[in-house]
């Protein structure tokens, strides 16, 4: 069904497909790119090994980069796809960082759009408990974690103008900055500057619409994209909404690079599902870190209260970083006028749905 509407093409054939995974139940997947299974369009892409040092990895919580896999797709010159390339332990590092410091001021969260400043001060600590006792009830009430759908960081994305601007800016953390650097310098894409950050945090009724990551002043440089908990398919189109999108799974750990040509193309996340393996969290996040992290790592130890916490949140959840550089080096934002830039949406998010038990799902708006 997903290839007979591929054929079809014409007009709006990306909302068809991405109506056709919404919909559908996980038995129907047939037509979904395994990157775990590489074979028919997909390719083994070459990485700039001598970019990265084994010992800059190890400090990012990354294997060197000799030994990760990394994949092309036939039609989209540009995009990088790098199965789980993390050191065993380290992605619990990251989903830490997401959900109990990253939210916290001065960042900018979808909540602050509706609840005042001394509510949104530490979602972690008015969260952690409810989230600790979690049953599996769905009608129990969330979490102010639960209700996080995205946070920026660095240059803080306007969902109204859809623009970056040099007032509203704040320091973007160092740890992710390095963990981008790494990754975009085995891509080829040295001398890249983490600028602006958009965190989203997905539930199991949770998608992203269909859009274009295009306000960045500069798009010579690529788009970094990390994904942590439950899976997702992911639907890569192209320049125009006719073209018809491929689809692909994302599990935890997994990395895609948009660059080049694939930077400016359509993409989409119609579904999230849960992780393949068929258990709670999947294996890569069981390990807990080695005790002898290298010097100057970038990884901190998580305790083991404050992993139980995040663990119970990524049972039924998924967060994604999409981290980007947004000026070239010397550039300067246009003068800006009538705007502050304060970053703030109309609404939680422009590209976040969910189902809701009292009305039905609506239609993306895009």
């Amino acid at each position: 069904a997903a290839a007979a509407l591929t054929r079809e093409g014409g007009e709006d054939a990306f909302r068809r497909l991405f109506r056709f995974y919404r919909q559908r139940d996980a038995s129907d997947l047939r037509g979904v790119v395994d990157f775990s299974v590489p074979g028919g369009q997909v390719f083994r892409s070459q990485l700039s090994i001598s970019s990265v040092s084994d010992q800059d990895a190890y400090k990012a919580g990354l294997q060197p980069v000799s030994q990760w896999k990394a994949y092309g797709l036939n039609g989209y010159p540009g995009f990088i796809f790098i199965l789980n390339p993390f050191l065993p332990g380290c992605q619990r590092h990251w989903v830490k960082q997401c959900l109990k410091l990253y939210p916290q001021k001065p960042n900018v969260c979808n909540l602050d759009l509706h609840m005042p400043p001394e509510k949104t001060f530490d979602l972690w600590g008015q969260s952690k408990e409810q989230l600790r006792r979690k049953g599996s009830s769905k009608w129990e009430p969330r979490s102010l974690l639960e209700k996080l759908r995205w946070v920026t960081l660095g240059y803080h994305y306007n969902w109204d103008t859809k623009k970056y601007s040099a007032n509203h800016h704040t320091p973007f953390p160092s740890d992710l900055a390095f963990l981008s650097e790494q990754v975009a310098a085995a891509c080829g894409f040295q001398g890249f500057q983490a600028q602006a950050g958009i965190l989203n945090y997905y539930h199991f009724d949770s998608s992203l619409g269909i859009h274009v990551d295009e306000s960045e002043l500069d798009h010579s440089r690529p788009l970094l994209s990390f994904s942590f908990g439950q899976s997702s398919i992911f639907l890569l189109g192209g320049l125009k909404r006719e073209e018809a999108p491929t689809a692909m799974f994302m599990h935890s750990g997994d990395i895609m690079v948009m660059s080049g040509f694939s930077r400016l193309l359509h993409h989409a996340v119609p579904r999230v599902l849960p992780n393949p393996e068929g258990t709670a969290l999947p294996s890569c996040l069981d390990q807990a870190l080695p005790s002898d992290l290298p010097v100057g790592s970038v990884i901190e130890h998580s305790s083991e209260e404050d992993w139980q916490v995040c663990a119970k949140y990524l049972e039924s959840s998924r967060i994604n970083m999409t981290i980007r550089q947004v000026l070239a080096e010397g550039q300067k934002f246009p003068e800006e006028s009538g705007t502050h830039g304060k970053g703030q949406a109309p609404s939680e998010d422009c590209h976040h749905h969910e189902n809701s038990r009292a009305k039905r799902h609506k239609p993306n708006t895009d």
